[in-house]
């Protein structure tokens, strides 16, 4: 089976190789040579999930996928969440990203937080849905230099490592990605 996984982030297209089936021939935009940016203008993470896969599964007609990320915290009202890549601008720029939301929950007790993944998958023109969520907390520095985003200031519960300090393995098995993606293999098992 061929699958088109709409990102240009190869951080991201690293870790879904890694847990996708070999039985599946995962495809990027890469690959393709695709290298339009795609406007994210949802107002939650499912719909600009949807707004991606819609995209590209209309230019290619390859069963295609799609995922968005947010990191959602409780005493910023759930923030960045699906602004989280460009929470600090829009160079996108992670360093930044992550000194804002330090610097916004400085003095802060409840560290609380959240990432949360949802996957459109558009499949013989049909849309379907799968969400992934870990909880966890926000360190007050940043740990560890693995990991992309704000995995360096993210501490999953249950673990005394944030995920930039993780191995792959271990972060891919407990990740909110990782519960998405897992879903999404499921899901193609029983159809293939």
């Amino acid at each position: 089976m061929k699958l088109l996984f709409a990102t240009h982030n190869q951080h991201k297209l690293e870790e879904i190789q890694q847990l996708i089936t070999p039985s599946v021939e995962l495809v990027s935009l890469n690959e393709l040579r695709f290298s339009e940016e795609i406007d994210e203008t949802g107002t939650d993470l499912t719909e600009n999930a949807l707004i991606k896969a819609q995209t590209i599964y209309r230019k290619f007609q390859l069963d295609t996928f799609a995922d968005d990320t947010g990191l959602e915290v409780d005493v910023l009202n759930g923030e960045p969440g699906v602004y989280s890549a460009r929470y600090a601008g829009e160079e996108k720029n992670s360093v930044a990203n992550m000194q804002k939301v330090l610097s916004l929950m400085q003095g802060q007790a409840n560290r609380k937080a959240r990432f949360r993944t949802v996957i459109a998958l558009i499949y013989k023109q049909q849309e379907f849905l799968f969400e992934g969520i870990v909880n966890g907390e926000i360190l007050e520095v940043p740990m560890g230099q693995g990991g992309f985003g704000y995995d360096p200031i993210f501490k999953p519960e249950g673990f005394d490592q944030s995920f930039a300090q993780m191995n792959a393995a271990t972060k891919n098995s407990i990740s909110h990605r990782g519960r998405a993606v897992e879903q999404l293999i499921n899901f193609i098992h029983q159809i293939s």
